[in-house]
């Protein structure tokens, strides 16, 4: 029974018509609305001209491979993205994670299990769009770090660092637990809100993002310390 609404647009960029095609029908059974391009670069197009609520992108595409579209689709956007990947490679799943994509799945995959996950990636998009957590502080102040909660703005040293949504989720679980240790399995139901969490190098890979973005242990102040066997700890800086 579809449950969804024909106003979420879910791209499909993918090569293989009887993949796309399956990606397709599971969409529209869900009640959102498909598009589908056949190789990078009429993806591209099609997400510049008609936009997308989120993008189930292969890796082995013609013209523009999906490692070049992702790039390009996250200089403009923070959409979700679903990667597909021909095999259950561990480097592309690293590439995939560390470039910024949310979720990943390895073909031959069950229909089932990829319309769950597109559930949830729309959902925790829809999450993000709407939650300005109006019932707490407004701002988290340390001497190097700034996030302000309603506006979703984080600086570091008085600068604005851009984050996409997932995350910021992320940030926000550490900075909302201060001093506890949160384990790998916390964190994907705090930032991912993961209906399977299987997938813990998404934590490894996404907080590795978040160092290199905020600037932290290149050098300089970390705040987060890294629990062995279990997980992250985030220490507020005086």
């Amino acid at each position: 029974m579809a449950a969804g609404s024909e106003d979420t647009k879910v791209l499909v960029i993918e090569d293989d018509d009887s993949i796309a095609g399956a990606v397709e029908i599971v969409v529209r059974k869900l009640g959102y609305r498909a598009t589908r391009a056949a190789d990078g670069r009429e993806g591209m197009r099609t997400f510049f001209d008609q936009g997308a609520d989120l993008v189930v992108l292969d890796v082995g595409l013609p013209l523009l491979d999906g490692w070049q579209v992702l790039e390009r689709i996250r200089d403009v956007s923070e959409v979700p993205v679903l990667m597909l990947t021909a095999m259950d490679l561990e480097q592309d799943k690293v590439r995939g994670l560390l470039g910024g994509a949310d979720d990943y799945l390895t073909k031959p995959f069950g229909i089932r299990e990829l319309g769950a996950r597109i559930e949830a990636l729309l959902r925790r998009a829809k999450l993000s769009s709407s939650d300005t957590d109006a019932g707490s502080e407004e701002r988290f102040q340390d001497g190097n770090l700034t996030v302000e909660w309603a506006a979703r703005e984080v600086l570091v040293d008085g600068q604005p660092v851009p984050l996409t949504a997932l995350e910021f989720r992320l940030l926000e679980a550490f900075v909302r637990h201060p001093g506890q240790a949160l384990s790998t399995e916390q964190l994907l139901e705090l930032a991912w809100d993961d209906p399977f969490a299987i997938a813990p190098d998404r934590v490894k890979f996404a907080v590795l993002r978040l160092r290199r973005k905020l600037g932290w242990g290149e050098g300089g102040p970390d705040p987060l310390e890294a629990v062995r066997g279990y997980g992250y700890r985030f220490r507020p800086m005086g």
